[in-house]
């Protein structure tokens, strides 16, 4: 990729400031307040756009700082660029009201989508966040941060695993992460409702226990009443049956006079007079009926001069006590059955609760998967030791060895980017060295990056990089990027990079600004 215009049409203090860009070195040079950092944050937003901060951070952001100071409602730039051998127009309108962006390929006329990630796609792995800490390289920020460790490690990961760059480790590792903490918090929230029914069903179970030993105490008491009252009855009753016998022979002798004689006279003379005074053969049928009818009385009356007199047996007062406890203890048995069903219940949702329950057992292991995802995934990220981690050393070495003229033979960088140096007879932490060696450091670090992470060269920006570079330093790295990059943009406030590139020989585009 290489840059060919920007056109600064309502950015920050420009009005409709074209900037026309070469290969090689374009240098800006101009003193404080000219315009240098401008341009620089004017890159940037082109490429990636600016966002308007919220809160305090608005009085501080990028959105509010590099507002145009004339006409503020028309906050807009373009870019023209070279990549993939075609030329593209880029236009972006900042406002916070119509903010837009539009991207058109002039070759040919063909309006792509920045919305739909056509520049993401020409940008290629190149986007905000490694932007920053490879490429382009503010005033004092030449120090890297965790996102170019973490963009590495993708690189790493992708790299064994996939051979390409599309997976972004960091995140992933941080849904992974994430994804563990909430079926955590789920094990926990079901452990505790597990542990809060447990103690409810206990102290219910503890409750009934209470009663079932109350019932049962009490079942036992009326038991033994009912055994005594047993006891007393049959003693009643043996001396209730003698009373009755002795009653029972006085009743059974006959009674005297039972059969009265007036009814025998009566009878008597009906038969009398009726054979006197009724024609025969009448007479005789009458007296047979009055014989017979004699006969039965006489039969019928001796009948019940022998019948015994039966004894009867009365209820007695101590009869109903003894009924009342039959009932209670009727009623405490089907009690006592209930509360302990009730009991052996509980006892059981006890035992069943103290067993995992299939969801707890699928979260389980659903925690144990993530476990050996975030497993594999550390082992996977450590492995930029292996050909990427080498790849990485053995490039920052090269570029450090050529821009420090062979003082620091080796660099070694781990998958956290802590580094050391080897001078050629011992093993120095950097930050035991000199500013200036720290910013040359930092540099081989980031272009190294830049040259595994892109498959694209991109250009270099450098905003005042060279502050703490004594004149062979800088003379060296800039010899470095003349031959190894196709386009540096140099920001500086100082002439002597110009100076150089003139007594070197090294051609260079003069920006005005």
């Amino acid at each position: 990729m290489r840059f060919t215009q920007l056109h600064l049409k309502h950015f920050g203090k420009f009005t409709d400031k074209k900037i026309e860009l070469a290969e090689g070195i374009n240098l800006f040079y101009g003193e404080n307040e000219t315009g240098k950092s401008t341009v620089f944050s004017f890159l940037e937003g082109m490429l990636f756009g600016i966002e308007k901060g919220r809160g305090r951070a608005t009085y501080r952001d990028t959105f509010r700082r590099y507002e145009p100071w004339e006409n503020g409602n028309y906050y807009a730039g373009s870019m023209r660029f070279t990549s993939g051998g075609k030329d593209f127009l880029l236009e972006r309108n900042f406002d916070k009201y119509s903010k837009n962006a539009g991207l058109i390929c002039e070759n040919d006329g063909e309006e792509l989508s920045v919305e739909h990630g056509d520049l993401d796609m020409l940008l290629g792995g190149l986007h905000k966040g490694n932007y920053a800490n490879t490429i382009a390289i503010g005033q004092l920020k030449a120090e890297t941060d965790a996102l170019l460790a973490g963009e590495l490690r993708n690189y790493a990961a992708n790299y064994y695993a996939t051979g390409n760059s599309e997976v972004d480790l960091d995140k992933a590792m941080l849904e992974l992460r994430n994804q563990k903490k909430i079926l955590e918090k789920a094990s926990k929230e079901m452990s505790l409702a597990k542990q809060e029914k447990s103690a409810h069903i206990k102290q219910e179970a503890s409750y009934v226990w209470r009663e079932l030993t109350q019932l049962e105490q009490e079942h036992k008491e009326v038991e033994q009443r009912r055994e005594q009252q047993k006891q007393q009855q049959k003693q009643q009753q043996e001396g209730a049956g003698s009373r009755a016998a002795n009653k029972s022979s006085h009743v059974n002798r006959p009674e005297k006079k039972k059969i009265n004689p007036a009814v025998i006279g009566v009878w008597i003379v009906a038969m009398i007079v009726a054979f006197l005074f009724i024609k025969s053969p009448w007479n005789y049928l009458v007296d047979i009926v009055i014989m017979l009818a004699g006969v039965i009385y006489i039969w019928n009356r001796l009948k019940e001069k022998n019948k015994p007199v039966a004894s009867e047996i009365l209820e007695t007062p101590e009869d109903t006590p003894f009924r009342e406890l039959a009932w209670k203890d009727k009623m405490l048995t089907e009690s006592i059955t209930e509360k302990r069903i009730e009991y052996r219940n509980l006892q059981e949702r006890l035992e069943e609760l103290s067993e995992q329950s299939e969801d707890y057992k699928a979260q389980d292991k659903r925690k144990q998967g993530i476990d050996l995802a975030i497993a594999s995934l550390l082992e996977l990220s450590s492995q930029i030791h292996g050909d990427v981690g080498e790849k990485l050393n053995t490039c920052a070495s090269e570029i450090l060895r050529e821009i420090t003229d062979g003082k620091y033979q080796t660099l070694w960088i781990d998958e956290n980017l802590s580094m050391n140096i080897w001078t050629g007879e011992r093993k120095v932490e950097v930050e035991q060295l000199s500013r200036g060696t720290l910013e040359q450091i930092y540099f081989a670090l980031r272009m190294a990056a830049s040259e595994i992470l892109y498959t694209e060269s991109y250009p270099v920006i450098l905003d005042d990089t060279f502050a703490y570079y004594d004149a062979g330093r800088m003379e060296r790295t800039l010899r470095w990027l003349a031959k190894n990059k196709k386009q540096v943009l140099l920001f500086t406030c100082h002439k002597r990079e110009g100076e150089f590139l003139d007594r070197c020989g090294l051609g260079y585009r003069l920006c005005g600004l």
